[in-house]
């Protein structure tokens, strides 16, 4: 049995607006037919906190100059901006054969994966989805099924400035500490961490994330 594709798609390391992103990430979603390729893009953003279905108007403390989006994820309010890589996963759940916990425990994994090849020891919490080191959290998970078919995905802090998590509540969690790959000794290579992510997020899904010619670029103007 041959193993499913998926459309892989590097954006570059020049941020991203948030707002086109998630429009291209629906419209893939509503768009897509039983036969099309699972797509995978990785880039980063410019400065945005995304608020997710539920979040609480609290947690968002002092968000200065930098946009607050509401979005159609679940959760609560993160931030994303540049040297933090999102890996944005659009899969068909059906067609992989599994649920939406056992995805986000694939995207765990990957991140775990991800940092242990960087000798920095990560671990999951059942009770807060995402990724931590020593109680620290360094990635962050939030998907949107539609159909069976998922939108958004992950977050890990590779080389960023972490100020701005401390104007809101990451994920709900009043005083939560951020930390990243290369205050722990990891590279801070953007393009070295994407292709390590990209290879275990394939082994935990068994697809094949090796690039190919992704069907939704056209998407995005």
């Amino acid at each position: 049995m041959s193993t499913p594709p998926i459309a892989v798609r590097r954006f570059g390391w020049q941020p991203q607006p948030y707002r086109p992103i998630w429009q291209a990430m629906k419209t893939f979603t509503s768009e897509r037919g039983p036969e099309d390729a699972d797509a995978l893009w990785l880039l980063n953003h410019e400065p945005v906190f995304t608020q997710g279905r539920n979040g609480r108007a609290e947690h968002i403390l002092m968000p200065g100059d930098i946009e607050v989006v509401p979005i159609d994820r679940g959760g609560q309010v993160t931030y994303h901006g540049p040297g933090q890589i999102m890996a944005y996963v659009m899969v068909d759940l059906v067609r992989l054969g599994i649920g939406i916990r056992s995805l986000v425990s694939a995207l765990e994994n990957t991140m775990i994966a991800t940092l242990a090849g960087y000798a920095i020891t990560a671990y999951a919490r059942r009770d807060a989805p995402g990724v931590y080191v020593d109680g620290a959290k360094i990635g962050s998970i939030g998907l949107r099924v539609s159909r069976s078919k998922s939108y958004h995905g992950l977050a890990l802090n590779v080389d960023m400035d972490l100020e701005p998590f401390s104007r809101i509540d990451p994920c709900g969690y009043h005083g939560l500490t951020m930390t990243q790959i290369r205050d722990l000794g990891g590279p801070s290579d953007l393009d070295q961490v994407a292709s390590d992510l990209s290879a275990h997020l394939g082994r935990e899904l068994g697809i094949d994330a090796s690039s190919s010619p992704d069907p939704a670029a056209d998407l995005i103007g």
